[in-house]
């Protein structure tokens, strides 16, 4: 989730380097916003069942995939949509996100993997030969204080937000052009 929150961050600030307003949110309309906040939740739920857990999951990338599919129209969303397929699939087809343990040492999360190989994961799994389509899992290291390991899915989520943050702060062009210089 920090990694979440520092995108928004990012991009609010990237905002008002572009020129943008926040107060320009107060007019977007954001269709099935409570899709994402459902997704989001069921994914943070504290569940040591893999069964219920994968189910949940499962279920929460239903929700943020109608969210994103519902808005496909706004700046970003496209590119939301597809990292939240992307993410589905590798998770639908592997029973959980793969996550590679060299990405995980170069992140500086030792302790995690050290987890994983002891005691195995409820959402994720050290990656293995077994799973398929690795180069969509979690193998692309984000070091210093953020320590994460993303996926090509991930990545594209994050532009995604981006993208619409950026967009939104900045308003259509004719607002931008009737604000001046």
């Amino acid at each position: 989730m920090l990694l979440l929150f520092s995108v928004f961050a990012l991009s609010i600030l990237a905002g008002y380097a572009f020129g943008g307003r926040l107060s320009r949110f107060e007019s977007t309309r954001v269709r099935l916003w409570w899709l994402a906040l459902i997704g989001l939740v069921l994914q943070e739920l504290p569940i040591d069942d893999h069964g219920a857990a994968m189910a949940l999951l499962m279920i929460s990338y239903v929700a943020l995939v109608v969210f994103a599919a519902a808005n496909i129209r706004s700046a970003g969303f496209a590119l939301l949509l597809v990292g939240l397929a992307l993410n589905w699939f590798v998770i639908a087809v592997n029973w959980g996100m793969p996550v590679s343990g060299n990405a995980l040492t170069r992140s500086g999360q030792g302790e995690v993997l050290q987890l994983l190989e002891n005691e195995g994961g409820v959402k994720h799994h050290l990656a293995t030969s077994e799973d398929d389509f690795l180069f969509l899992a979690d193998v692309i290291p984000v070091g210093g204080p953020l320590a994460q390991v993303v996926s090509a899915g991930d990545i594209l989520v994050y532009a995604g937000i981006g993208w619409y943050v950026v967009a939104t702060m900045r308003g259509p062009r004719n607002a931008r052009e009737e604000d001046g210089p």
